[in-house]
């Protein structure tokens, strides 16, 4: 050992560095993986033909299943998904109750993206009057959406939302309805419906992964420079004992 000696501060420093950067690259590569395997689900699921509600129940995962609907959107209570940004522009996902005849229930429809620019003026927008047949997906989030502000309860409409909880509309308008978003595809009821599957791309994950394996290289070569380059400066040390 006596060509390496490294001193006990850096030893203690790599001790505790070195696997959390390897730990931070692996789960990087985790989510790459997950990542991929969400992709690849939803592909499936865009190409599957469209089902209906009551067959949905048997689905264990309904994650991007398509469903048909027919019925009729309720325009007097629909909310605004707040701080929805695309290309740069600001603006809101509105969100309507519609009414499914054929199973009877109601789902929370997202009828895609509306900017807005100027928010003191409200924002504006029409919804038909009759019964329309539309083509959807479910949608069901990877975890809790990371949440810019807080904004306060009002009783008018549309009301300014900045987390999706259809459960909770029900119980406030005592209706029987799915717990889940229900994302409109592209049609004549649909605004800005070109959703991203994921916010960052499994390269992306890869590429973080990289970047943590570099950052845990490059502290283990610095380890081992300093290690020998102690022990160099050691055997060089005049000696000062007696003759």
């Amino acid at each position: 050992m006596s060509t390496f000696r490294p001193g006990v501060l850096p030893s203690l420093v790599v001790l505790a560095l070195f696997p959390l950067l390897i730990g931070l690259g692996c789960w990087q590569l985790a989510r790459a993986e997950e990542k991929r395997e969400l992709l690849a689900a939803h592909e499936a699921q865009r190409l599957a033909a469209p089902i209906s509600l009551s067959d949905l129940e048997r689905h264990a995962d309904p994650a991007y299943v398509r469903v048909r609907l027919h019925g009729y959107f309720d325009a007097a209570h629909s909310v605004l998904l707040d701080n929805r940004i695309r290309a740069g522009q600001a603006g809101v996902e509105v969100l309507q109750p519609f009414y499914d005849q054929a199973s009877g229930l109601w789902l929370l429809l997202n009828r895609g993206w509306l900017p807005w620019p100027d928010r003191r003026i409200p924002i504006t927008f029409t919804t038909p009057d009759t019964p329309l047949g539309l083509t959807a997906s479910v949608y069901v989030p990877l975890g809790e959406a990371f949440q810019l502000q807080q904004v306060a309860a009002t009783s008018a409409w549309p009301r300014l939302i900045t987390e999706v909880k259809p459960d909770a509309l029900w119980q406030q308008l005592g209706r029987g309805g799915l717990s889940y978003e229900v994302r409109l595809e592209p049609g004549p009821a649909s605004f800005q419906s070109d959703w991203p599957v994921v916010a960052m791309s499994p390269d992306k994950h890869l590429g973080y992964a990289v970047q943590w394996f570099a950052l845990a290289a490059a502290l283990l070569g610095l380890f081992i420079y300093l290690g020998l380059s102690n022990a160099r400066e050691t055997r060089h040390e005049p000696s000062h004992r007696p003759a």
